[in-house]
């Protein structure tokens, strides 16, 4: 007996039957579930108007579309539930705590802290901070890693409480969902003065779908205008009623300018960890837990900060997070310290990855690095499966350039480069989102952490693709290659510019008065401690000229250290020169900045009349 025909294909039809792919499937993968021959599976997309190869990954919808002609149903499989299988074919049960109730230990709670732009949700996180910092401690050092944890005596009992810094900002929307799914509890920061506004109700929308307790934080008691009592009204509406009016959500007022009530807002959140959570966890298990940021350093190769949320990691440890790999060199606290172990809710910076994580990636030690490797290798392989079928978004330019005046529809490219894996996932997201129209595809081609390269520029000139740099500056001769390729190459610190400004250049709205040209960059071989004038640098020019009373920015490792700076001072020997050229030392001096190191780039720069477009 023939099987039916589709589309003049000979091809078993289907009666309705389910059949389960994954993100990115290929028709080769849709032939093997239903015993086909995929080349015949290529001849029906064609006959349904699509030319698609047989290994070639598809989107959700070229899926749907073939399985609704087969008389299939598809079934995309969710990215959780594909990680799960995998590592159910390892044996391996990620999220739940192994052992009995008696295993079970308390642990701290797991704090995120949340609200408008402005309301002081960094200066709280950095009072917070200072309210625990021991002097003298691994130095006085403190570092950024996202995270860090601190205690308060409540009732005669030292608790301890963690904090993940991560940015509050609505750039950062997925971020900050993220960081609420590895939370126990959110901290809603509102200004007293000002009151609720559009991301106070945002951030509360992320933590009444994450189902986490609220501690309101009213800061800014101490400013004209602030009315704390309007504050408790207002989130009433919303559904967060203040223990006073006889709700069970705690208020606390503070100032984190003067650190008024640091005190009581964090044990505000002991307090309701215990009367609203069961905060346990098995310490005796293979850590397992999230990844909360990452980057690449130049002298110590791929870190992420991890939080650990059940189990313990140990360094030695063999580690899977996300689709990297390695086992744990290294573990340091926020303040420098290395640690030998970590346990449940201890965020620790970690060493030893073999490239650099997403943020909000999961992690899980494992037994061998045979099995770390595979599950990395699978978990990259599906990432990159479901790249390939991903369909840029369209959105509409307006004057973009001339082409696209006259009608024709055309796609704008961009290579983004960040300082963290969580900065450039938050900026991608944001530029995707912009929504004014149609017409034009906005299309990431890649993006990476670290310093914008040669490689970079390559693929922009193949491409026609715009390189946005976030934190970071090029390296090695990628500037050069950008002039001589005529790369446009995009550097912000600030994430609303990037953003406001790719919009404004594709409303057609953007016509810069003034643009930024590098005159020269400088490489300190050495650093001269003067009683006089600070910290002079001993540098090799190593491209254009570097001249007196121009602007320069200190680049360290790729990262962009300190902006606005001036050359205030330029010596050759013992003589003031207003100039050094290529190739030619001399000494530099920055005024009252004084944090260089050999080895850091000085770039110099001015910003010159531009015509209007």
């Amino acid at each position: 007996m023939q099987a039916p025909s589709i589309g003049g294909v000979m091809l078993p039809r289907g009666k309705g039957e389910t059949i389960r792919l994954s993100r990115g499937a290929s028709l080769t993968d849709f032939a093997e579930k239903i015993n086909a021959n995929p080349a015949s599976l290529v001849q029906v997309m064609f006959n349904l108007g699509e030319m698609v190869t047989a290994t070639q990954s598809v989107s959700d919808e070229t899926l749907n579309l073939l399985g609704d002609e087969m008389n299939y149903t598809v079934q995309i499989v969710s990215p959780e539930e594909e990680d799960r299988e995998l590592l159910e074919s390892f044996d391996i049960e990620f999220g739940e705590d192994e052992g009995g109730e008696e295993a079970l230990v308390s642990r701290p709670p797991v704090v995120t802290v949340m609200g408008h732009v402005d309301h002081g949700k960094t200066r709280l996180l950095d009072a917070i901070r200072k309210t625990n910092v021991i002097e003298g401690e691994a130095g006085g050092i403190t570092q950024h890693i996202g995270a860090y944890q601190v205690s308060i005596d409540v009732n005669g009992e030292d608790r301890a409480i963690t904090f993940i810094d991560t940015p509050g900002h609505e750039a950062f929307t997925a971020m900050r969902a993220r960081g609420a799914k590895s939370t126990d509890i959110a901290i809603l920061v509102v200004a007293a003065n000002d009151g609720v506004m559009p991301q106070t109700i945002e951030a509360l929308n992320h933590a009444k779908a994450a189902e986490v307790p609220i501690v309101v934080a009213v800061n800014k008691i101490d400013v004209e205008g602030a009315d704390p009592a309007k504050v408790r009204g207002q989130l009433t509406e919303f559904g967060l009623v203040a223990e006073e009016y006889g709700g069970d959500t705690m208020f606390v007022d503070i100032s984190a300018r003067q650190g008024t009530n640091i005190e009581g807002l964090l044990e505000a959140v002991v307090l309701t960890a215990d009367a609203a959570l069961d905060l346990r966890a098995n310490p005796s298990q293979d850590a397992q837990g999230i990844a909360i940021e990452a980057h690449l350093d130049r002298g110590r190769g791929a870190v992420a900060t991890v939080l650990v949320q059940r189990g313990t990691l140990r360094v030695g440890d063999t580690m899977v997070v996300g689709d990297a790999h390695g086992r744990v060199r290294a573990m340091l606290d926020d303040t420098g310290r290395n640690l030998g172990e970590a346990g449940p809710s201890t965020p620790v910076l970690v060493q030893g990855l073999t490239n650099v994580p997403g943020a909000g990636d999961n992690f899980l030690v494992v037994g061998e690095d045979r099995t770390a490797r595979q599950i990395a290798e699978k978990r990259a392989a599906r990432e990159r499966n479901a790249a390939f079928a991903k369909r840029t978004r369209r959105v509409s330019l307006e004057d973009l350039d001339k082409v696209l005046k006259a009608g024709e529809i055309q796609q704008l490219n961009l290579i983004l480069k960040g300082d963290a894996s969580g900065s450039v996932e938050a900026l991608e997201s944001s530029l995707l989102q912009l929504d004014v129209g149609e017409g034009v595809d906005l299309r990431v081609l890649h993006r990476g952490v670290g310093a914008v390269t040669e490689t970079d520029i390559d693929l922009a000139a193949g491409s026609d693709a715009i390189v946005i740099g976030f934190n970071v500056r090029a390296e090695g001769r990628a500037t050069q290659a950008a002039e001589r390729e005529g790369v446009d190459v995009r550097y912000y610190s600030v994430i609303y510019q990037a953003i406001e400004e790719i919009e404004a250049a594709l409303k057609g709205l953007l016509k810069p008065e003034f643009e930024e040209v590098e005159l020269g960059t400088a490489e300190i071989r050495e650093v001269f401690r003067s009683s006089k004038l600070g910290n002079i640098a001993g540098v090799l020019i190593r491209s254009g000229e570097v001249r007196r009373n121009t602007k320069a920015r200190l680049v360290r490792d790729g990262k962009v250290i300190a902006e606005n700076l001036n050359i205030e001072g330029l010596r050759r020997f013992k003589d003031d020169v207003t100039e050094i050229r290529e190739g030619f030392e001399g000494g530099i001096n920055l005024g009252n900045f004084n944090d260089i190191k050999i080895d850091d780039v000085i770039a110099t720069y001015e910003m010159r009349e531009k015509p209007r477009a």
